[in-house]
């Protein structure tokens, strides 16, 4: 199974600039870049912050932007985004009973959970207990089957200064929980960081953070106030088969240099 990420895309209205990048260009390659070489992927998934201000011109926008994508798409919220407008602009998009964006998908390779982490005026992640009702009947549903979680904030203590106050306000439960069902987590994909992060919990758990296709930030573990930068559109490729799960960092418009010769082994 091929599943495309993207991240922290920051939409807003056609032509609007946000951090010195033009996030609509940004996705716009991104997309296209996607659809040229991945046409075979089986999913696509946002995984938060798909608009810098959650105005239904940017959600319109990404509407458009994301018609031609030829597969499946789950798209997330992060705590840049707005409910109503999102649920306005994607009805289509799952939900559970309360309204939160979140939902699961039965693979051959076990079930992957899209999980909602957003509250409105918070910057951080909540994941309160009707949240976690429903991510407890989702994982007993899963039986022995492995789970692949997606969500937009950390639910693990990400290590960078900034990011201290807004991480997960759960207190570990969403860890908990995942460490405790007995099919195991293959991975924990999220966005919020801007930067690309790579790690496995006290618990066991391999996770990591795909780059911001928009506005990312200069990697600086203890600055409280990191500088912002731009940097080639992004998203993550990952494979989910028979060896497992594996991510793969792809930018769009790198230089070519030269061709590397081909390598006849052993």
């Amino acid at each position: 199974m091929k599943i495309i990420q993207v991240t922290d895309t920051h939409l807003m209205p056609s032509g609007v600039v946000v951090n010195g990048v033009d996030p609509e260009q940004q996705l716009r390659a991104a997309v296209a870049d996607i659809i040229e070489k991945h046409a075979d992927a089986d999913l696509l998934v946002m995984t938060g912050d798909l608009c810098n201000y959650g105005d239904p011109e940017a959600y319109e926008l990404l509407r458009d932007i994301l018609a031609p994508v030829p597969f499946e798409v789950r798209l997330m919220l992060g705590n840049h985004d707005k409910r109503p407008a999102f649920v306005a602009a994607f009805p289509e998009q799952p939900r559970d009973d309360n309204g939160h964006i979140q939902s699961v998908m039965d693979t051959e390779f076990g079930r992957l959970l899209f999980l909602d982490s957003h509250e409105e005026g918070v910057i951080g992640g909540i994941y309160d207990e009707p949240r976690l009702a429903w991510l407890d009947r989702a994982l007993s549903e899963a039986g022995d089957l492995p789970v692949t979680v997606f969500i937009h904030h950390p639910p693990m203590d990400a290590g960078i200064a900034h990011f201290n106050r807004i991480g997960m306000h759960d207190e570990g439960a969403v860890m908990r929980r995942l460490s405790a069902h007995p099919g195991g987590v293959r991975h924990i994909l999220f966005g919020h960081i801007h930067v690309p992060l790579a790690g496995t919990s006290a618990e066991g758990i391999a996770y990591s953070s795909g780059q911001a296709c928009s506005h990312r930030f200069i990697t600086d573990l203890e600055a409280l106030d990191p500088w912002w930068t731009s940097g080639n559109p992004c998203y993550r490729i990952v494979l989910l088969d028979d060896h497992g799960l594996r991510t793969y960092g792809a930018e769009v418009g790198q230089v070519q240099i030269e061709r590397a010769i081909i390598c006849e082994g052993p």
